[in-house]
Protein backbone atom coordinates (compact mmCIF):
# COMPACT_ATOMS: atom_id res chain seq x y z
CA UNK A 1 0.00 0.00 0.00
CA UNK A 2 1.77 3.69 -0.81
CA UNK A 3 -0.30 6.22 1.22
CA UNK A 4 0.24 10.12 0.83
CA UNK A 5 1.35 12.21 3.89
CA UNK A 6 1.75 16.30 4.04
CA UNK A 7 4.11 16.71 6.78
CA UNK A 8 4.33 19.98 8.01
CA UNK A 9 7.78 22.13 7.33
CA UNK A 10 8.43 22.67 10.61
CA UNK A 11 8.18 18.86 11.30
CA UNK A 12 10.24 17.84 8.07
CA UNK A 13 13.23 20.48 8.52
CA UNK A 14 14.22 17.82 11.60
CA UNK A 15 14.39 14.97 8.77
CA UNK A 16 16.48 13.73 6.22
CA UNK A 17 14.39 13.44 3.09
CA UNK A 18 16.34 10.68 1.88
CA UNK A 19 15.55 8.63 4.75
CA UNK A 20 12.23 9.94 5.82
CA UNK A 21 10.33 6.76 4.30
CA UNK A 22 12.24 4.66 6.58
CA UNK A 23 12.31 6.44 9.23
CA UNK A 24 8.31 6.17 9.24
CA UNK A 25 7.99 2.67 8.41
CA UNK A 26 10.19 2.10 11.37
CA UNK A 27 8.19 4.43 13.87
CA UNK A 28 4.93 2.56 12.69
CA UNK A 29 6.82 -0.35 13.08
CA UNK A 30 7.57 0.05 16.62
CA UNK A 31 4.49 1.55 17.47
CA UNK A 32 2.29 -1.52 16.30
CA UNK A 33 4.97 -3.84 18.21
CA UNK A 34 4.31 -2.28 21.43
CA UNK A 35 0.23 -2.20 21.03
CA UNK A 36 0.63 -5.73 20.22
CA UNK A 37 -0.66 -5.46 16.61
CA UNK A 38 1.97 -7.25 14.79
CA UNK A 39 4.68 -10.05 16.45
CA UNK A 40 8.52 -9.78 16.43
CA UNK A 41 8.69 -11.94 13.98
CA UNK A 42 6.39 -9.76 11.40
CA UNK A 43 8.88 -6.87 12.66
CA UNK A 44 11.65 -8.70 11.11
CA UNK A 45 10.16 -9.27 8.29
CA UNK A 46 8.48 -6.17 7.38
CA UNK A 47 11.86 -4.29 8.14
CA UNK A 48 13.75 -7.21 6.01
CA UNK A 49 15.79 -7.75 9.41
CA UNK A 50 18.37 -10.37 8.85
CA UNK A 51 17.93 -12.08 12.73
CA UNK A 52 16.67 -12.64 15.96
CA UNK A 53 19.14 -10.15 17.28
CA UNK A 54 18.96 -7.80 15.34
CA UNK A 55 14.92 -7.49 15.62
CA UNK A 56 15.70 -7.58 19.41
CA UNK A 57 18.49 -4.42 18.64
CA UNK A 58 15.79 -2.86 16.64
CA UNK A 59 13.35 -2.89 19.56
CA UNK A 60 15.03 -2.03 21.96
CA UNK A 61 16.42 1.22 20.00
CA UNK A 62 12.89 2.20 19.47
CA UNK A 63 12.17 1.46 23.30
CA UNK A 64 9.91 -0.91 22.50
CA UNK A 65 9.87 -4.04 25.38
CA UNK A 66 9.58 -7.54 24.20
CA UNK A 67 6.47 -9.13 24.71
CA UNK A 68 7.01 -11.37 27.75
CA UNK A 69 4.83 -12.04 30.66
CA UNK A 70 4.33 -13.91 33.83
CA UNK A 71 2.76 -17.03 32.02
CA UNK A 72 5.72 -16.76 29.51
CA UNK A 73 8.07 -16.73 32.54
CA UNK A 74 6.52 -19.97 34.17
CA UNK A 75 6.30 -21.65 30.73
CA UNK A 76 10.62 -20.82 30.54
CA UNK A 77 11.28 -22.06 34.47
CA UNK A 78 9.24 -25.31 33.59
CA UNK A 79 11.28 -25.60 30.61
CA UNK A 80 14.58 -25.73 32.61
CA UNK A 81 13.35 -27.64 35.07
CA UNK A 82 12.42 -30.62 32.72
CA UNK A 83 15.97 -30.20 31.05
CA UNK A 84 17.94 -29.99 34.49
CA UNK A 85 15.95 -33.41 35.03
CA UNK A 86 17.06 -35.07 31.86
CA UNK A 87 21.01 -33.76 32.34
CA UNK A 88 20.70 -35.49 35.95
CA UNK A 89 19.63 -38.57 34.75
CA UNK A 90 21.70 -38.09 31.70
CA UNK A 91 24.61 -38.07 34.45
CA UNK A 92 23.54 -40.53 36.45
Amino acid sequence: MQITLDLPDELAQHFNSEHLAREILEALVAQAYQVEKITSAEVGRILGLPSRWAIDAFLKQHNAGLHYDTADLERDRATLRQFRQQQSLNNS
